[in-house]
């Protein structure tokens, strides 16, 4: 098994990863398929419908708006906000998509992207179909996707497939599970790090590797300042106000006059965190760690290790971000990181316990108490639904984000306490939240149906 640090950390668009850059990458991946298609010259009109849970919060998550912007040819990582706003009004004008290598092709995002609130395709809860017709209505080519979370896609034939057999020749270190990790660590004298970074050169020179996670933490670190320093209320009509810019003041005022309380460590978590998240929830550019709605806890672990740690390196930030991608890639193996096939505990659950390892090892931490601290992370959060309000990723995800973040670092503080032995494996733990998410009830795997979602204010 083995899943790149850059598949982990994607560069991408909010508010959601699976609902939003997930659909608008399965959209670009029609078109191509459409370009190769040999009665590509007759198609007249494309269109899309949405299930699941793509249909319930899709509205929230701006799906549709991601399924148009993949038709007119963008994807997550090359997004571009003026030239498509610009783009979005055009088509707003003509109703046409003019694309390289493809006829004018009619689409109404209005009239065109269908939510179909019945039951969801049997794949996955994210699930879309696109279609292309020609001039009399007759379909050309149909395609079902899958948005299986953090910004991943497969097709309806590549989410049956069984998955390939991995060869321990494969990779350097071809771990797929925890304990295989401690062990090879164990053998060979390496950090997790270490065995990640050497799987990582064996698909691409050191200088990439290094240089790729060098922009992943600037845009990390990017979103951080950028949400300290905005205001005003969030899109989607719950009117949510940002509040990282004023408690970052006052932490900074509290700071600077010495009135700081002890537990002002935890706020300085927070802050950090719901900057990631409201920058998220407006749209903003974000880095998937795993997910979009779980993106600001391990920035604002990372953050707080640079700025508020006694002996802090910033050398240490590849350190960080390689072994957070090593646990995050065992819980996408071996469970999901999906919050609508697992619930939060798939997404914040998951980043706590990323963040976690992350934060042992740059604290010095064995690969034995980095597989602690993220045990320890993802047990305390096991069981947590996906219950956004009116399908927005605002309320609870923006604060949960901050406290998932204060988890994080007292897992990795408390396993530093200890000698790396303990009760739960992380594999049992990844296996416990595996099953737990098969046992929701929908209603709390990011329907918007259930929790939170239906229990709010009645003014």
């Amino acid at each position: 098994m083995f899943l790149s640090v850059f598949d982990v950390f994607k560069i991408g668009i909010g508010p959601s990863s699976s609902h939003t850059m997930g659909p608008m990458t399965a959209a670009a991946h029609f078109l191509e398929l459409l370009r190769r298609h040999p009665s590509r010259a007759d198609a007249a009109a494309v269109g899309a419908t949405l299930y699941g849970s793509l249909a319930f919060t899709g509205k929230g998550h701006a799906t549709d708006r991601a399924v148009t912007l993949g038709l007119l040819g963008w994807t997550p990582a090359e997004f571009d906000f003026d030239a498509a706003a610009r783009q979005l009004y055009a088509l707003g004008e003509t109703h046409l998509l003019r694309l390289d290598g493809l006829p004018p092709l009619a689409f109404d995002p209005a009239v065109d992207i269908v939510f179909d609130y019945g039951p969801p395709l049997p794949g996955h809860a994210n699930g879309l179909v696109f279609c292309a017709r020609d001039s009399a209505g007759a379909e050309l080519l149909s395609e079902t996707y899958y948005s299986i979370g953090g910004g991943f896609v497969v097709t309806a034939q590549e989410r049956k497939a069984p998955p390939l057999a991995a060869t321990t020749s494969s990779w350097p270190y071809p771990f797929a599970n925890a304990a295989t990790m401690l062990r090879m660590a164990r053998e060979n004298g390496l950090s997790i790090a270490q065995m990640k970074r050497a799987n990582e050169i064996h698909l691409r020179s050191a200088d990439e590797v290094d240089n790729g996670l060098a922009r992943l933490w600037a845009v990390m670190n990017g979103c951080i300042e950028r949400g300290l320093c905005q205001e005003g209320e969030l899109p989607g009509g719950l009117r949510v106000r940002r509040r990282a810019a004023k408690i970052h003041r006052q932490l900074e005022a509290e700071r600077q006059s010495n009135r700081a309380q002890p537990h002002a460590a935890s706020d300085w978590l927070g802050v950090y965190a719901m900057a990631v998240n409201e920058e998220n929830a407006a749209g903003g550019r974000v880095v998937t760690s795993p997910t979009n709605g779980a993106a600001g806890v391990l920035p604002a672990v990372l953050r707080y290790y640079l700025d508020h740690c006694v002996g802090a390196e910033p050398g240490r930030i590849p350190d960080f971000l390689l072994t957070a991608a090593a646990i995050g890639g065992l819980i996408k193996h071996n469970a999901s990181i999906s919050g609508a096939e697992a619930g939060c505990q798939g997404e914040v659950g998951s980043a706590a316990a990323m963040a976690a390892a992350g934060f042992c090892a740059v604290l010095g931490g064995s690969p034995e108490q980095v597989e602690n601290a993220a045990e320890i992370a993802l047990e305390h959060h096991l069981g947590m639904t996906c219950d956004p309000a009116a399908g927005l990723v605002q309320v609870p995800c923006i604060e949960r984000n901050g406290i998932g973040a204060i988890k994080a670092v007292a897992a990795a503080s408390l396993a530093l306490r200890g000698d790396g032995s303990h009760f739960m494996p992380l594999d049992n733990c990844i296996e416990a939240m595996r099953q737990t998410g098969e046992a929701m009830n929908e209603r709390f795997k990011e329907t918007s149906l259930g929790g939170l979602a239906v229990n709010l204010p009645e003014c």
